[in-house]
């Protein structure tokens, strides 16, 4: 859906977008005269939406208002349920865990708009942020959200890979081992239930740019493919103590094991979204270092098992995505590296 023309929103958008930026600004004590104020400012980085920057002048000259406007993509029916994810944003909201919701119309929402920076592929791999980033998500496992508390990563699974099936030609669904990946998957699922870890509120998706995930060492974790942005407050340099924010994308969530999110991070510490070829994926910076802290080892033991499952998870909507999805970027190839991975490390982690 088109927002913008010449950087400006114009008379063709959605009447429900105009009447919430209208209302939104008129809440706030501005008066808009003419949509032609609202200045459009497409960011970059997300793959499942289409997300901008709107401004618009106050009622003092010199200073602008600001705000995050999200189109939801095209086909996102297929991964998760909307209205879900709509509960989960307010409910995070009204903890303080993310932007405020600002209001909504069918195809998106009008969020605030955080001040900050995302990290970069580098910062993520700070400890002294990591750290910081740590202690920020301890708060966010410990909310309690509402809602079943199942674990949907392996029902998820199932029904991504039918989907799959459905798109794919005979010869891709062949090159992606499509016929196998269901025993692939229930595998994976007895290994889980071996472990029998506790679940709570965890980040799937916790991301530098627009993708990636960390996780404080708690036992369980409500996933959420958050798209989890990683923010630095922009009023503090990184010789200060930074402020971590997060900015997120709920469209994912569910209650999954800490160490799958840690499995997350880690896969995506191989990716550098902000390159001119941000889907390929160089696992020879996957990290590994093993603590002496008994407790934390035998979290990262299991944090490299659940990257298989991550493998496969990202690979399906990979293939999925580059079938429904008209934003720029490489799914299919995305897809390809997964899967590719997940075969190299299964000898290694699982013994066959």
């Amino acid at each position: 859906m088109a927002i913008k023309k010449n950087g400006l929103i114009p008379s063709s958008a959605p009447e429900e977008l105009k009447n919430v930026l209208k209302a939104v600004a008129s809440e706030w004590g501005d008066k808009i005269q003419d949509m032609e104020e609202f200045l459009v400012i497409p960011l970059k980085g997300a793959m499942t939406n289409e997300v901008f920057q709107i401004n618009w002048p106050t009622i003092h000259d010199d200073l602008h208002q600001k705000v995050l406007v999200r189109i939801y993509g095209e086909g996102v029916e297929l991964f998760f349920n909307r209205d879900d994810e709509i509960r989960t944003f307010e409910c995070m909201s009204k903890h303080g865990q993310g932007p405020r919701l600002l209001g909504r119309f069918p195809d998106g929402r009008i969020e605030e708009f955080i001040h900050a920076r995302t990290l970069s592929a580098a910062d993520l791999r700070d400890p002294e942020i990591s750290v910081l980033i740590a202690a920020k998500l301890r708060e966010f496992h410990n909310l309690d959200m509402p809602g079943p508390k199942d674990v949907l990563l392996w029902k998820r699974l199932r029904t991504w890979l039918g989907h799959a099936k459905k798109f794919c030609s005979p010869k891709d669904a062949k090159d992606f081992c499509l016929n196998v990946l269901g025993d692939e998957i229930n595998i994976l699922e007895k290994e889980d239930k071996s472990n029998h870890p506790n679940r709570k509120f965890s980040a799937q998706l916790l991301l530098a740019a627009s993708m990636a995930s960390i996780q404080c060492f708690t036992n369980t974790a409500y996933s959420s493919r958050l798209l989890m942005c990683i923010l630095i407050d922009v009023k503090h340099a990184f010789g200060a103590i930074p402020l971590i924010n997060i900015s997120e994308d709920y469209e994912y969530a569910s209650y999954n094991p800490v160490a799958y999110d840690l499995a997350n991070h880690f896969c995506e510490m191989a990716a550098n979204y902000h390159t001119e070829t941000p889907h390929l994926l160089d696992y020879s910076i996957y990290p590994g270092s093993k603590p002496s802290d008994a407790e934390v080892e035998q979290l990262l033991i299991d944090a490299e098992k659940y990257t298989l499952a991550n493998h496969l998870f990202w690979g399906l909507w990979g293939i999925i995505s580059g079938h429904v999805n008209k934003i720029d970027f490489d799914y299919l190839e995305y897809a390809r590296q997964r899967f590719q991975q997940y075969w190299l490390s299964k000898p290694l982690l699982l013994g066959s």
